[in-house]
């Protein structure tokens, strides 16, 4: 495979990634975070972070909007849950354990 159909093959990887969230927007990000180490933020982070490393400027706010599909005060507003004792719980004995 060349290298332009390798970016082209993780771009449409990405895309499909961001839209999955999207539509599952009853997976919250306080679970993903417990099971997979990452959320829709992390993803925002990395997202802005590849963009800066290419002389682009895209603020946090935006990727968050890119990845949300938008902007994340509404997100937030409309699908996040409260996390609940056990789930901030293993958060922060995960948190605790990388340390």
């Amino acid at each position: 495979m060349n290298a332009q159909t390798q970016i082209e093959l993780e771009a449409a990887a990405f895309r499909r990634l961001v839209a999955h969230f999207q539509q599952h927007t009853d997976v919250q990000n306080i679970d993903l975070m417990n099971l997979a180490d990452f959320c829709r933020n992390c993803l925002a982070k990395w997202y802005m972070a590849a963009a800066e490393e290419r002389g682009e400027v895209l603020d946090y706010d935006a990727a968050r909007e890119y990845v949300y599909g938008m902007p994340y005060s509404e997100w937030k507003d409309k699908f996040q849950l409260k996390a609940t004792p056990e789930q901030m719980a293993l958060f922060e004995a995960k948190k605790a354990a990388k340390k």
